[in-house]
């Protein structure tokens, strides 16, 4: 069985679909895609697919039942097993308790803006602002979706987590430009 700890995100995503119900991986796929997961993590049909049969190597998932629908190819549906429910368990308690640096480029980048000119960096983080203002407007609009269709908010807590680091993050670009343009912060 695999350890807790070697599940990927796409393990997780899977894993906790099949904590809901017994379904094959493009149902999966279409799941996660229709709630946005694609926010969170990488998600291919042709990874998705991998990712369970690793999961079903390991003990973690198992084979339902199969169906036809038509002249399309057979679909294996795959629930959870209770060796798939322990790992996830233990998984998601690891990540909720551990913070783990996860080497995102932004921080590099800003640590390495000296090597450009001032007005360079603050055009291209105005480029940057407005893709994280996008950003924050989906997630905006998606809460009030989620909202009127009375989702219960423990579903979509992480959109909340999501706009509270959008708007710490534009808000500290903001600042960084004003310190650049004011010359406060000499470059």
């Amino acid at each position: 069985m695999a350890r807790a700890a070697a599940l990927t995100p796409l393990g997780v995503a899977a894993l906790a679909l099949l904590m809901e119900a017994p379904m094959h991986p493009y149902e999966m796929y279409q799941l996660l895609m229709a709630r946005h997961e694609d926010r969170l993590i990488k998600v291919r049909p042709g990874t998705l697919y991998h990712a369970v049969g690793r999961l079903e190597e390991h003990g973690l998932v198992e084979v339902s039942g199969t169906d036809r629908a038509g002249n399309r190819p057979e679909r294996t549906s795959y629930r959870i097993t209770g060796a798939g429910r322990e790992a996830l368990t233990q998984r998601l308690q690891a990540m909720l308790a551990e913070p783990v640096n996860e080497y995102p480029s932004f921080p590099h980048a800003i640590a390495e803006a000296h090597n450009l000119p001032a007005g360079v960096v603050i055009d291209l983080l105005d480029q940057r602002l407005a893709g994280l203002e996008e950003q924050l407007d989906f997630l905006l609009r998606g809460e009030e979706t989620v909202t009127a269709k009375g989702v219960e908010r423990r579903y979509w807590i992480d959109v909340k987590y999501q706009q509270t680091m959008l708007r710490s993050e534009i808000d500290w670009i903001r600042g960084f430009q004003d310190d650049l343009r004011s010359g406060e912060l000499p470059w």
